[in-house]
């Protein structure tokens, strides 16, 4: 019966009156939560920090709709026109070329990350936030490059460094290019701890691999949004590796809260009250109060 098949997600209606053609679009109008499996109505759920109403599931947001939510408005986006070279000239189902391409496309941006200055409350802050969309947030040499450029924005101007990350790791398909990218950035947060500047990462579902080996979790605060996963091998490649069953919530950021990884699981709605809390008690260290001799004194 393939007539009876609808082609496309719109409904068409003709008025009584007959003064033309109505069309009512129904597709997308629904969610499926991944938590509870139950529908939601989009608008809802937008209105509601895309958290299901229902049982919270955090459902994953972009990186500009997180600068939205945790910067006040005429915020700056910087370090931005950064784009990878393929230096490898990288082929496995498709040319890596291809793939930026396509994911240039879909998310309109250069890479897996944007930076921005602005204010948080009362605070000037630098905000590093990853895009999930983007070849699965991966941290290639544009990434790698991006944050370090924010960590030392962050310094020279000594303003408090918020990263948001949300990765699927390393981005193989430049090799050893994208894991340098995980000692670069880990030294240019060392030299922002000397500098006595605050860092504060967060970290959303999923936050996996390289990036979780250095960055995430150095943070002088780390903060993660409720049943993130967060890890650096995935639990399956565990499980087959210990021929061991993991504990249940393995590798969510409440387990990992109750081991001592994190410090604070914070609901999306609390995020932004939450980090100005905490930016009220971290405040740069005076540029000349650093000297060698505090450093050492406080080592």
């Amino acid at each position: 019966m393939s007539w009876f098949k609808r082609e496309s997600g719109e409904v068409a209606t003709v008025p009584e009156n007959g003064d033309g053609e109505r069309r009512v679009r129904t597709e997308g109008l629904w969610v499926k939560c991944l938590g509870c499996r139950q529908p939601i109505y989009r608008p809802d759920l937008e209105a509601n920090l895309n958290v299901c109403p229902k049982c919270q599931h955090h459902f994953k947001i972009s990186a500009r709709q997180r600068i939205d939510l945790l910067l006040e408005p005429g915020y700056e986006l910087v370090d931005q026109g950064l784009r990878s070279t393929d230096p490898l000239n990288f082929h496995d189902v498709k040319p890596y070329k291809q793939r930026l391409r396509k994911a240039q496309e879909e998310t309109g941006l250069d890479d897996a990350i944007l930076n921005a200055v602005g204010m948080m409350g009362q605070h000037h802050v630098v905000l590093s936030a990853m895009e999930y969309g983007f070849i699965g947030g991966s941290m290639g040499a544009v990434v790698g490059e991006t944050i370090a450029r924010a960590v030392d924005r962050a310094r020279s101007e000594r303003k408090p460094l918020i990263i948001v990350a949300a990765s699927g790791g390393a981005r193989m398909m430049e090799g050893v290019v994208s894991l340098m990218q995980m000692a670069k950035i880990s030294t240019a947060l060392a030299q922002l701890d000397d500098a006595r500047v605050p860092y504060i990462c967060v970290l959303t579902d999923p936050t996996t691999g390289g990036v979780t080996a250095s960055f995430a979790m150095l943070g002088d605060l780390n903060i993660a949004e409720p049943g993130a996963l967060i890890g650096f091998a995935g639990p399956r490649v565990i499980e087959q590796t210990i021929r061991q069953k993991l504990p249940e919530g393995f590798q969510r950021s409440e387990f990992l809260l109750e081991k001592g990884f994190l410090d604070a699981v914070v609901h999306r709605r609390d995020l932004k009250s939450y980090i100005l809390r905490a930016l009220d008690f971290m405040q740069p260290v005076p540029v000349e109060e650093v000297t060698p001799a505090t450093i050492r004194a406080e080592a």
